[in-house]
Order: C-alpha cells, then structure tokens, then sequence
C-alpha cells in the first residue's frame, strides 16, 4: 500500500503549479463554503486575536486562511517530485543568520509558529544549513501516510525525531552538531506544565520544553518568520534572540518567542494556522497564577 500511495502522490506532484492551484481553488470552494472545516474555531480564534476588527475583516482573514491551508497541501504534494534548483527557486531566507554561529561551537534552537508554508521552509533549510537540521514530529495515525511524509520531509537531509522518542533518546538521533527546528506555539500537554504569557492581550499558556532545552544545551536561539511572498513563493526571516538564554529568567523566552509570533500574525494574519484551538485553556487566577510569567 505504501508504494501506491506515494506512487499516485509522486505522479500528482508533476502536475505543473497552475493546474495545482486552479485543483486548490475547487478545493478551497467545497471547504469553506460546502464542508465549513473547523470554521467555527477559525472564527473564535480570529475574534479573541483581533477584537478591533469588524466581523467583514475577519471573515475576509479567514477566507484567505482557508486559501493558503489548501494551497500548502497542494504545495507540499508538490515537494514530491520538485527539483532542488526549482526548490530554491521559490524560496529564500538569510541563512546566514543561521550558520554563521557554526564556527562558535554553540548549536542552534529555531522556534517558530505555525505558518505557511513549513513544510516548504524544511527542506530549504535542511539544503541550506551547514549544521545537520532537526525537525520534532507528531507521527501520524495512519501508517503509511507518517512513512509518506517521513520520506517527502528528509528528502534534502532533515533529521526527524518523534515527540515522544526526544525526551529520552534524542542521543539515539544526533551526535554533536544540530539546528533544531521547533514550531513552538502548540497547546501544552497540561495547563499545569506550562508558562502563562501574555498573547493577543490574553494570558495563555505555552509549552516549557523550548525553553528549558536551549537552556539545558545552552544554544543560540533564533526566531523564524516565513510567510507567502506571492502564490507559490516563499521567505523565512531569521532573527537572532540571543546567544546566552542561561542568563534570561524563568519564562522570559517563552514571552520574547510569544511576542515574536504575535508580530509575525498581526503582519500576515491569512499565513497562520488557525484552525487549531489556540486558547484550548482559559486562565484561572486561583489555579494559574503561580504559572504566569512576570
């Protein structure tokens, strides 16, 4: 099965990008308007984000949401086939940032948010890094798409480690070297295990793992913001946080990183994930507020 499927995969990335894109545009029709795909929760998240603006502004942030969800799954089928040479085409980044810290012996902690197009942004850097570049992963339930995307995701090197083999066997997976990519701004596993930032004017609650590891690896920490330059065509920003995250309190990344992925998504609201539940968690004085970042 698995040899069909990435075989009917393989010879749907050969379409040429125009008819990709006009499949993406029927496609974009039935999910928004005929099957309404978590729309509801796109709707929520977008009112608790940008309580400013009139009900018109978010339906036409959520429209354009739903364009560029379906444009990255017609795009990722794409990076199927597609050549490294027309892969950097469309894409371009300053990795300098990035891989002038090789020589200072530090390795490097990428955190970033959920934008469009990730998967996009993986391979460009796993070509590009002079590091070896990691990528944590929540394995797919269906088996043979996780070894499908496995297969499309380490095409240019990518090291990938499942969340739940990198607590403990990330040494199974890296020797020395590494640039790690985290998107950082998922729902923590437990309210409890988690720092309150504030986010969009509205305490939340972020992972600690990012944190604690570039303090634990004391590593150089980067903010990535990627975004859609035109349809097709993408760039990564990379911003330097710091080189000593040992010297930041308790929580302070995790605020800087939340601060740095809210100024991403107010620049470019349509290019970020909005239908997973953002603010799964609302704070409570009583049980959080030991928890909150000061």
């Amino acid at each position: 099965m698995f040899y069909i499927t990435y075989g009917f995969f393989y010879l749907l990335s050969l379409l040429p990008w125009r008819i990709m894109y006009f499949i993406a545009d029927i496609f974009y029709a039935m999910v928004y308007y005929g099957f309404g795909y978590r729309k509801p929760i796109v709707m929520k998240n977008l009112s608790i984000a940008f309580p400013e603006k009139t009900e018109a502004e978010r339906v036409r942030i959520a429209k354009d949401f739903y364009h560029n969800f379906i444009d990255m799954i017609f795009e990722t089928i794409k990076m199927f086939s597609i050549s490294n040479k027309e892969l950097q085409k469309r894409f371009s980044a300053n990795y300098e940032v990035l891989n002038d810290h090789y020589e200072s012996g530090q390795n490097v902690q990428l955190g970033c948010g959920h934008f469009f197009n990730w998967e996009i942004v993986n391979l460009n850097i796993g070509l590009k890094s002079r590091y070896p570049f990691i990528g944590v992963y929540q394995p797919l339930s269906n088996k043979v798409m996780d070894r499908i995307m496995l297969k499309m995701r380490q095409k240019n090197g990518t090291i990938l480690i499942p969340a739940s083999d990198f607590k403990n066997n990330f040494s199974d997976y890296v020797e020395d070297r590494y640039a790690m990519g985290l998107a950082a701004d998922q729902n923590p596993p437990s309210e409890f295990k988690a720092h309150w930032v504030n986010f969009f004017d509205r305490l939340t609650p972020f992972v600690v793992g990012p944190e604690k590891g570039a303090k634990e690896k004391n590593t150089v920490v980067l903010f990535g913001h990627f975004y859609k330059v035109k349809r097709g065509y993408f760039r990564v920003d990379l911003e330097l946080i710091t080189t000593t995250p040992r010297e930041f309190a308790n929580g302070q990344l995790t605020q800087i990183f939340a601060e740095h992925v809210e100024r991403a998504v107010r620049k470019t609201p349509a290019n970020y994930l909005w239908s997973h539940r953002r603010w799964k968690w609302e704070f409570d004085s009583e049980k959080h507020a030991h928890l909150i970042v000061k």
